[in-house]
């Protein structure tokens, strides 16, 4: 079985527990609080294991963190427009905590909730909530599983639904990579590839309104592996817009299948890591907002730009963008969706 320790006491009095898992090559802790991806170790290139996500020491402050970091999101991961969307010829307002806008599930998401354990062994862990109808505005009761599992050097995540209305559904999780280490600074001279022909374009706020742009000539461009920092400040609207890259590419080939999203190296390191998904899109955020944040696990300080994100996700705004692929979940059917994080040397 799993090793679960007590990691902090919520203040309604609900005990988190860590939760760790290990293969045969890498190993990672849960949170329940929030689903969090607390710690990534993954050897480097002479085998020792390196610690390659961000994350806290201490309940507390997590809960003094703005950051997502390392949570699962829900019910909508990114952004949707003047926080509202259309369903069935009714509108549903949701709560704005982003200026006017919703972003990542609300004033109280799934990376403030306490999640269920509902099964687990030494490699793998389900993770269970019930969001009840109205909660954050959206329609209907959502029951949902995510399965974190070890195998080799992948860790896979497994996202599961189900909802008694129709409604709409965008499960991501949201953990800062540092492929040098998670307190070794910046990831400038990381290497970044994306396996995206088009972004969606967005406006200043990062909304987007239905678009797709093709990426050549542009920044935007990472079809060929480059590093984080080339082109990051280049005088591009885009990029002074977010601060950085913080943009949904749109993934080659066809959503629903498994297939690869990303790839990340770390020339220091020797560790690389591919991001694979059955979900339309991926979301590159290179923590241009990182700053003020609590220490980090081992008092490590983390500073702007010293982690990068890849969120697999429908589009950002989807349910007001006709043109995109939809995230609504039929009262019923199953929302089934995977992300890999296949770790390799490089």
């Amino acid at each position: 079985m799993s090793d679960n320790v007590l990691f902090g006491i919520m203040p309604d009095g609900t005990p988190v527990y860590k939760v760790t898992l290990s293969s045969d090559h890498i190993s990672c802790a849960i949170l329940t609080y929030g689903g969090v991806l607390q710690s990534l170790l993954v050897p480097d290139s002479k085998g020792q294991a390196i610690d390659v996500v961000l994350g806290f020491d201490r309940l507390g402050d997590y809960f003094e963190q703005s950051a997502y970091i390392g949570a699962l999101i829900g019910r909508y991961a990114n952004r949707i427009g003047q926080s509202r969307f259309a369903l069935n010829g009714r509108t549903y307002q949701l709560y704005a905590n982003d200026g006017a806008n919703h972003l990542h599930g609300g004033k109280v998401g799934f990376d403030k909730r306490v999640w269920t354990i509902a099964g687990q062994g030494r490699d793998w862990v389900t993770l269970s909530l019930t969001s009840p109808d109205g909660e954050e505005g959206y329609p209907g009761t959502l029951s949902v599983r995510v399965t974190y599992r070890l195998s080799g050097s992948e860790l896979s995540l497994e996202y599961e639904a189900v909802s008694d209305q129709d409604t709409v559904c965008n499960l991501t999780n949201h953990a800062y990579f540092n492929l040098g280490g998670h307190d070794s600074g910046s990831i400038g001279q990381q290497m970044i590839r994306l396996y995206g022909d088009f972004y969606t374009p967005t406006d200043s706020e990062l909304i987007p309104a239905g678009e797709l742009l093709p990426v050549d000539g542009t920044p935007m461009d990472l079809r060929n592996e480059q590093p984080f920092g080339a082109h990051i400040d280049d005088d591009f609207i885009p990029l002074h817009q977010a601060g950085g890259y913080d943009h949904n590419w749109v993934v080659r080939g066809t959503p629903g299948v498994l297939r690869s999203a990303a790839q990340a190296r770390c020339p220091a390191s020797g560790i690389g890591m591919e991001v694979l998904t059955t979900l339309p899109g991926i979301q590159l955020y290179t923590g241009n907002g990182l700053s003020g944040l609590p220490a980090g696990k081992g008092g490590a300080h983390y500073d702007r730009r010293s982690a990068f994100c890849l969120e697999s996700q429908y589009y950002p705004n989807s349910p007001n963008c006709p043109g995109y692929p939809q995230p609504v979940l039929k009262a019923g059917e199953t929302w089934c969706h995977q992300t890999v994080l296949r770790f390799f040397y490089a």
